[in-house]
């Protein structure tokens, strides 16, 4: 019978070779073992946190080169691109932000590129960049002015006002139009989705429809409604046909968004649906989307509509309905909405009557006039936009325009009124406008003579 101890002799150690097997080694050498197998994981370690630090200084270093190169100023575009490039993300951002900085024509070549960045930061601050590039100021109001970083996540979010756009007498490269699209439809974050959607829009991004269409089919309510205020900017009206899928979304807001842009890009084939919407939904700002966006296209049979809702409880809903029969200008209504005029005391409402008034041929000049109530009114922050609107849609009648002029002589308005007649014709007046705006143009008063010259090119571009 063999023995079941193991020994550690001279002649079982020559067994055991024999056999083609080691011995078990003895205590003492099994910790030597041990030990020498902790002392090379330790070396191992040490060698990786030496490379670890040497990495992170080379990124340290490659960030200082581009801070340094950003001093160059423009005549270093061409370098900075190059850091576009690099496998780590913080140079890459560092880079954007430097050309972005420089902000020469000759920067969008590089933001163009930075757009298709797989980072989301980049590709927001790219996108950012290039609005800021037509937008002078833009940097500071859009994501990157909120954008923070937390690992591989970021965090930003979207300032509450979507009312920015480029003057129509702006041309943006196309390319830029293309770049963004990609970015709204393929983008590798849904707020580098929505941002690009937010710049189509800003800067009248036609090209790009299809792919803020094909973005309405995401699941994230914020690239949903970014896409559908840039629809309602760009005002395509083969956009309408093509999201009215969503006229049920269950979102509050996104319903109504998709409601006001229907109504802006004048889809009438929508108008019934719209109509069910109006009778059945509960909640207030849905119920105030609908009549505003039939109100936007007024046929007969929405005619008796804007009539029962001339006197509701709520002033959003008396204004809506008094835009909607402005747009009908039948005659016949001239007397209800003098009496609801008169009576009116909210400021919204009024504005609602005054500018259905104006519409239907009340343009004296006056000071109990609706005309004059509606310029007196370009004065308040609290209702200059909507005033502003309003006689926007009215100056495109000559006539009106005519009875506009009239605010425009010596001694008639105020600063802010000025301002905000420039703006009023510089979008809706004709070539018998050129006179007025080359007046105000050369006016004392330097913001007026700027917004007068603004408004003089944005004309000329139509004409």
């Amino acid at each position: 019978m063999s023995s079941l101890s193991v020994s550690t002799g001279p002649l079982a150690q020559a067994h055991a070779s024999a056999a083609g097997t080691e011995p078990r080694p003895s205590g003492s050498a099994r910790r030597k073992v041990l030990l020498g197998r902790r002392l090379a994981a330790c070396l191992c370690l040490f060698g990786l946190s030496i490379t670890t630090a040497a990495a992170q200084d080379d990124v340290k270093l490659r960030v200082r080169a581009v801070h340094d190169l950003a001093k160059g100023g423009a005549g270093n575009l061409p370098k900075l691109e190059d850091y576009l490039g690099d496998p780590a993300i913080d140079v890459r951002i560092e880079a954007v932000k430097a050309i972005v900085d420089i902000g020469t024509t000759r920067s969008i070549d590089a933001l163009v590129k930075a757009v298709a960045d797989v980072d989301p930061e980049v590709q927001i601050r790219a996108t950012d960049g290039l609005v800021n590039f037509y937008l002078p100021g833009y940097i500071k109001t859009g994501m990157t002015a909120s954008i923070r970083r937390a690992g591989s996540a970021i965090m930003s979010h979207f300032t509450d006002t979507n009312d920015q756009i480029v003057d129509p007498f702006v041309t943006v490269r196309p390319e830029i139009i293309t770049a963004l699209g990609k970015v709204a439809r393929d983008g590798d974050s849904k707020d580098s989705r929505a941002n690009a959607a937010r710049a189509i829009g800003i800067l009248r991004g036609k090209a790009a429809i299809p792919d803020l269409v094909a973005a309405l089919h995401s699941r994230e309510d914020e690239i949903l409604y970014e896409s559908l205020v840039a629809i309602q900017k760009i005002r395509d009206p083969a956009a309408g046909p093509q999201i009215t899928f969503l006229l049920h979304d269950l979102n509050p807001k996104i319903q109504s968004a998709v409601v006001e842009t229907l109504g802006l890009v004048q889809d009438r084939s929508s108008i019934p649906q719209i109509r069910e919407i109006l009778d059945r939904t509960k909640d207030n700002r849905v119920r105030r989307s609908a009549l505003t966006s039939l109100a936007m296209m007024p046929t007969a049979e929405t005619h008796r509509v804007f009539l029962a809702y001339l006197n509701d409880k709520d002033d959003n809903m008396r204004a809506a309905a008094a835009e909607g029969l402005a747009r009908a200008r039948d005659a016949n209504d001239t007397v209800t909405v003098t009496k609801a005029y008169e009576a009116e005391t909210k400021t919204k409402a009024k504005l609602g009557y005054a500018f259905a008034l104006v519409a239907m041929g009340r343009r004296e000049s006056t000071t109990n006039s609706p005309l004059y109530y509606l310029i007196t009114q370009l004065e308040g922050r609290g209702y200059r936009d909507v005033a502003q609107a309003y006689l926007i849609e009215l100056a495109r009648d000559p006539e009106t325009r005519k009875a506009i002029y009239i605010y425009l002589q010596p001694g008639n308005t105020t600063k802010e009124q000025k301002i905000g007649l420039a703006r009023v014709l510089g979008t809706s007046g004709d070539r018998d406008t050129v006179p007025y705006l080359e007046t105000l143009s050369h006016d004392t008063d330097s913001e007026v003579a700027a917004e007068g010259l603004r408004a003089l090119r944005n004309l000329r571009a139509r004409l």
